[in-house]
């Protein structure tokens, strides 16, 4: 996959959590905005890679987890990030919210609305939202 396949992919798989939140799906739901957010970063780490180069080994071993909070470290993007958090409260606020999400929530049936809601909002909120500063990053 390239970089632009990640961009779209994270889309997509916001999409997709939508229908499910409209649906009342929330464990999917909360599992796919996750998935979207993994999917962002993976984008941003993605510019990393050129072609003809030979990416560092660990870099690329880094790349195939699904933890949000090394996918942002190996991002590059942390130190703008900790500038962001620390200027705004609801970004920071926001993140905890994201970073909890981890892969093996597919198996868990127990998300409710509330949560599934709130993983949303702190991903898309127009100002502090955490896939709208990503978008700005890809």
């Amino acid at each position: 996959m390239d970089r632009v396949q990640f961009q779209q992919l994270a889309e997509l798989r916001l999409e997709d959590a939508e229908a499910l939140l409209a649906s009342g799906r929330w464990a999917a739901a909360y599992y796919l905005l996750g998935y979207s957010v993994e999917c962002a970063l993976k984008a941003c780490i993605a510019r990393q890679f050129r072609e003809h180069d030979v990416p560092e080994r660990k870099l690329v071993n880094s790349f195939y987890t699904h933890d949000l909070d090394d996918l942002l470290v190996i991002s590059g993007l942390q130190p703008e990030f900790r500038r962001r958090a620390a200027q705004d409260p609801v970004f920071d606020s926001n993140w905890e919210d994201v970073s909890e999400w981890t892969e093996s929530v597919r198996y868990d049936v127990l998300i409710e609305e509330e949560q599934a809601r709130r993983m949303h909002d702190a991903l898309i909120n127009k100002n502090a939202g955490i896939l709208t500063w990503l978008r700005t990053q890809f």
